[in-house]
C-alpha cells in the first residue's frame, strides 16, 4: 500500500522560506515523477511542481516559478520542495504524489493522497 507522508510545514512571515519533505513508501520512488500540489482553503487543488523519475527534469506552476525548487532523493524515498520568497497566496495544505503526468495538458498525480503539511504565510 502506498503511503505519502509530508512534513514540514509551518508558520512563516511573508518573504521567508520553508523546506517541505515527503516520505514514500509501498512503491518504488525512482521508477516515477513525482510531485507536490497545495490546497487552499475554498479552493481545488492545484499542482506546483513536478520532477521526473531521475530528478534531471523540472516543472513548476507559473505562480511559484523561480521561487520554488522542488528535489529527490531516490535513495531515501523523498522528495522535497524548497520555498523561498513565499507570499500569502502560497498559504494551503501541500501535498505529494506520485506517478505525476500531464493529461490533457494538466499535470496529474495518483488520487492516493497523503494528510498533507500545512504551510502559513503571514503578511
Amino acid at each position: 500500500q502506498v503511503q505519502l507522508v509530508e512534513s514540514g510545514g509551518g508558520l512563516v512571515q511573508a518573504g521567508g522560506s520553508l523546506r517541505l519533505s515527503c516520505a514514500a513508501s509501498g512503491l518504488t520512488v525512482s521508477s516515477y515523477a513525482m510531485g507536490w500540489f497545495r490546497q487552499a482553503p475554498g479552493k481545488e487543488r492545484e499542482f506546483v511542481a513536478a520532477v521526473s523519475w531521475n530528478g534531471d527534469n523540472t516543472y513548476y506552476s507559473d505562480s511559484v516559478e523561480g521561487r520554488f525548487t522542488i528535489s529527490r532523493d531516490n535513495a531515501k524515498d523523498t522528495i522535497y520542495l524548497q520555498m523561498s520568497s513565499l507570499k500569502p497566496d502560497d498559504q494551503a495544505v501541500y501535498y505529494c504524489s506520485w506517478n505525476v503526468r500531464t493529461v490533457f495538458g494538466e499535470f496529474v498525480g495518483e488520487d492516493n493522497w497523503g494528510k498533507g503539511t500545512l504551510v502559513t504565510v503571514s503578511s
